[in-house]
Formats: structure tokens, C-alpha cells, sequence
């Protein structure tokens, strides 16, 4: 088989085929990339340099991995445009506090923003303060989407090239987003949706529709693939809550994707295999992603594989801490090869990680699966070499619990 560039070889297996060999997409689309810039963190997240965007691209490049690019950036236009004021940032040794400021038609909306020097931002004051008496400010964040500006993700489009998938992120209604508006977090938000469940419908319904209606521009723009960001969905709220408020939206935007030839994949961390099952069979979903394995989350690749595998691409599950963080390189070759063996035997699997590999995983990890790929996921696989080697590192080695 030709070889295949890294856009190609995910785009192949992200729809359930077989590329020349295993893509290898770590999931380092935060810390890492920051790390590697030798900067505060603060320079990426507030001042933009560089952008996180470009930072993961050069990481992609350091480490040869297959790009998976989430940051694409069609710059939406809401039909309500909220006034962002004049930010006030607060510097320190350590960290940088950003107070922010939206000024709606019905009033304003503040948030704080905590950026340490070397970890990624925290939200320490959320926008939603108290719903009943926030609904008509907060309305206008969902005030749908009249149009966009494509200028900056034909440069994203440009500069990552054939060096990975280039994926538009768009999220979902659910617990999993409301947690990170509500001052009170997961806790307040669950009190809304249940003390004003009319109120909270509205939201949601805003929410669907706005949605769909980027997804529509995303597909008029050109876009390859849509990611819809749902982290923590099952984890944040019982499979019963995110059905009802965001399987119909997945449901929706997937049934487009697929109608206009345009990948579509799910992120959704923690526990996950309910949601892998029901996109299996009641979305048009192409790929899941991250598939982690307990403590983080529920799936067990290999039975995640053969329940849904011939129905839907899996990308993962690499452990971020006892393997990627703490194990040494021939800790990660081995679950690589592990991972390979039980889900990309026939295509339709992207060797990956858990969610977000830790600031401080060591660059001899992340190129150990690369290397790893590199010899030993050509298609069609040689299952014998790959045991081989399996019971090679394992003698070598004590085994990763």
C-alpha cells in the first residue's frame, strides 16, 4: 500500500476504514504543546503567543505524530454580539487573574479567569450567578448564528497541511456544559435543571438550534470533519439527563455530517461506554474518542471493539498517569501494541491516549508510540510479530497494573 499522509491516514480510519498503517494521536492538545513553547503558560491562554493552535502544530511536528486538530476556527457570528469590555488582568509572580465582561442587551455577564505560569486556565467566577434571574442575559449567548469568517481557519487549514485532521469543535446542550457557566458549577447547574426545568428547556432548545445551525455553516464552509466536545457527559450527569438533553443535538448534527460526506466524531471523557453504545446504534456518529479505562472511565478496549467496532471507529485509550506519566517508553510500546492488537486488527482505530496527556509526560513516552506504529501497525497487520513482541517487553519489564 502507498503511504499515506497523516490527514489521510486519520480521515481513513476515523470513518471505520483501513489506512496503510495505525494513525498514533496522543491527545496533548493542551499541556504538552504549552510546555514545549518554554513559555508561561499565560503567553498561550491570554496573550496568544503563540495561539494554542499553532503551538499544537509544532508539537505534532516535534513528536511526528498523526495531527488531531481540534481548534478550527470558523469565528461564528451570533445575532446577538455581546460587548466584550476592556479586560482586567491582575499579574503576579505566579499567575495572571483575568476579570471579564459582557455586556448583553438585558445587562452584564462576568467571569474570572485564573492562568497559573505552568498549568492551563481555571474558571474561579462563572458567568451564571443565579439562573431565574440571569435567564434573559444568558439567552444571548444562544441567540443562533448568522454567520461566520472563515479567514482564520483557511490559515489553520494552511499552516497544518497534510500533518493531521482538521476537526471544527462545536458542543452540545448537557450538564457537561452548563457546569462551566454556573457560579457553582455541576452543582448549581443541576439545581437549575431541576428547579426550573421550563426555563432550563429554553436553554436548551437555544442551545440545539444554535448548534445546528453551525454545523450547517461549518459543512457550507468546506470542513472535513465537526468534533462535538461533550467531556464528562456520562460522568457529569446520568445517561437518562444526557439523553434528554443531548443526544437529540448529537443525534441532529451527526445525521448531517453524514449526509453531506463530513466526518463526525464525539470527545467525551470519564465514563463513556453508554455513550459509545448509543452512538453505535442511534447516531450517525464516525468515531469516538477517548475511551478511557477505569479509574477514569468504563471502557475496556478490546470488548468496547468487538461489541461496536465493525458499527463505528474508536480512538484511544492509552492511561494518561500510570502509563503515559509514570511508565517508562517500554511501559508504552507495550500498551501500544496491546491497544493495536485489540482494536486495529481491521482498521478503524486510532491508537490514542485518555484524555489529555499530563504537562509532564516524558517526550520519550509520546515518540515510543509513535515508534511503536511506526513498526509494527502497518496493514495488514503481522499478529505473530505483534505477540512476539508483547511477551518480549513483558519479560523485560514489570507490568503496568
Amino acid at each position: 500500500m502507498d503511504r499515506m499522509t497523516s490527514k489521510e491516514r486519520m480521515l481513513v480510519a476515523c470513518q471505520n476504514g483501513m489506512p496503510d498503517r495505525v494513525p498514533v494521536a496522543p491527545d496533548i492538545s493542551n499541556m504538552v504543546p504549552c510546555r514545549l513553547t518554554g513559555k508561561p503558560f499565560w503567553d498561550i491562554y491570554v496573550s496568544e503567543s503563540p495561539p494554542l493552535w499553532r503551538a499544537y502544530i509544532e508539537a505534532v511536528r516535534y513528536f511526528g505524530i498523526d495531527g488531531w486538530f481540534i481548534y478550527g476556527d470558523l469565528k461564528f457570528r451570533k445575532n446577538t454580539r455581546l460587548e466584550i469590555l476592556p479586560a482586567i488582568v491582575e499579574k503576579s509572580s505566579d499567575r495572571w487573574t483575568v476579570k471579564k465582561t459582557y455586556r448583553t442587551p438585558d445587562g452584564y455577564l462576568t467571569e474570572t479567569i485564573v492562568n497559573p505560569a505552568s498549568n492551563p486556565p481555571t474558571l474561579t467566577e462563572k458567568m451564571i450567578k443565579n439562573f431565574k434571574e440571569d435567564f434573559c442575559k444568558i439567552r444571548h449567548l444562544y441567540s443562533g448564528v448568522e454567520g461566520y469568517d472563515d479567514e482564520l481557519f483557511k490559515c489553520q487549514s494552511r499552516e497544518l497541511g497534510e500533518l493531521g485532521m482538521m476537526c471544527v469543535s462545536l458542543e452540545v446542550p448537557g450538564l457537561q456544559c452548563y457546569s462551566g457557566l454556573f457560579d457553582g458549577s455541576l452543582e448549581a447547574a443541576t439545581f437549575a435543571y431541576y428547579d426550573e426545568p421550563e426555563l432550563f428547556e429554553e436553554i436548551r432548545i437555544l442551545q440545539h438550534k444554535q448548534t445546528v445551525r453551525m454545523a450547517e455553516l461549518a459543512i457550507e464552509a468546506g470542513v472535513e470533519s465537526i468534533l462535538i466536545g461533550a467531556s464528562g457527559s456520562i460522568t457529569l450527569q446520568s445517561p437518562g439527563i444526557w439523553r434528554e438533553l443531548s443526544l437529540p443535538t448529537i443525534q441532529k448534527v451527526s445525521k448531517m455530517c453524514q449526509e453531506a460526506g463530513v466526518i463526525s466524531g464525539i470527545h467525551s471523557c470519564g465514563k463513556e461506554r453508554y455513550l459509545l453504545e448509543t452512538c453505535a446504534y442511534e447516531t450517525d456518529i464516525d468515531y469516538v474518542n477517548p475511551l478511557e479505562i477505569p479509574p477514569m472511565g468504563d471502557c475496556n478496549l478490546a470488548e468496547c471493539n468487538a461489541s461496536f467496532g465493525s458499527r463505528i471507529a474508536l480512538m484511544g485509550n492509552l492511561h494518561t498517569t500510570s502509563v503515559m506519566l509514570f511508565g517508562s517508553a517500554d511501559d508504552v510500546r507495550r500498551e501500544s501494541l496491546k491497544a493495536i492488537l485489540v482494536a486495529g486488527t481491521k482498521g478503524g482505530f486510532v491508537l490514542s491516549t485518555g484524555d489529555q496527556c499530563g504537562r509532564d509526560t516524558p517526550d520519550e513516552n509520546i515518540r515510543a508510540m509513535v515508534t511503536a506504529a511506526e513498526e509494527f501497525g502497518d496493514y495488514p497487520l503481522d499478529i505473530d510479530k505483534i505477540k512476539a513482541e508483547i511477551v518480549r517487553l513483558e519479560c523485560r519489564t514489570e507490568v503496568v497494573p
